[in-house]
């Protein structure tokens, strides 16, 4: 099987392996078989269609609707390549999967309008499936229900898309929660990486990043606590499982 790739921006090492390590245990995938680019620090290799069988990219601290004035080094890096990938990823149809990070960085390249209008503070969401997104195939694969419950906290998201893309999922108060372009490009608006343990723990290493407040930290996680958000992690093993080649 040709590997894949999973793209990670968190300058924070020990936040970096635990998203690496939720990756592996919800794709299935082994080690050797999911390479690992850390675009804050170092380019993305030089593998195209033919090398890799998909590409993950997960969360971030990074927002791109920042303005460009206030992004660090490390972020410009890591968009600039993130921007070079999605050229290739779009031009020879490699299978994508981007969570929250991914759907600013998607939805930017294929035209969507990026803001702060629909940014959701940390907790868990219901999320709806669309008529697109009920006969959608990496959907389907996973078999999620129609509603199931999303684990959200991002300061930006899709206000409108493009008229090629097509939308998957909703929210009360953030309309695209997923959508696809092409027939194998997909972004998440919430996290299919986390389970409610591992977005507490997250949690606690942002806590300083505007997120929630932190006063109300300990509210937040009991209130995390009472949900059951197993459902939407079941997308990273069907994507592993629909394009692995």
């Amino acid at each position: 099987m040709r590997p894949f790739v999973q793209i990670a921006t968190r300058p924070e090492d020990d936040v970096a392996l635990t998203e690496r390590a939720a990756v592996l245990d919800f794709t299935g995938l082994e080690e050797h078989q999911l390479l690992w680019a850390r675009l804050d620090r170092d380019p993305f290799p030089d593998l195209g269609g033919e090398d890799i069988s998909g590409i993950i990219l997960c969360g971030s601290p990074f927002t791109v609707s920042d303005p460009a004035p206030s992004k660090s080094e490390a972020q410009v890096r890591a968009e600039a390549e993130i921007s070079r990938v999605l050229d290739r990823v779009i031009a020879e149809d490699i299978p994508f999967l981007g969570a929250c990070y991914g759907i600013g960085t998607l939805g930017t390249h294929q035209g969507a309008l990026i803001d702060r209008t629909h940014g959701e503070p940390l907790g868990a969401v219901d999320v709806s499936l669309t008529e697109a997104g009920r006969e959608d195939p990496l959907i389907r694969e996973a078999e999620l229900p129609h509603t199931f419950t999303g684990l959200v906290g991002h300061k930006e998201a899709v206000h409108t898309l493009p008229p090629h893309a097509t939308a998957l999922a909703s929210g009360r108060t953030c309309p695209v929660q997923m959508f696809r372009v092409g027939t194998r490009q997909y972004a998440t608006q919430f996290h299919p990486e986390l389970d409610v343990p591992s977005i507490i723990e997250r949690a606690r290493a942002y806590r300083d990043h505007g997120y929630f407040s932190p006063n109300e930290m300990e509210d937040v996680f009991d209130a995390l606590r009472g949900r059951d958000a197993d459902d939407a992690p079941r997308l990273l093993r069907a994507f592993a499982t629909l394009f692995a080649r």
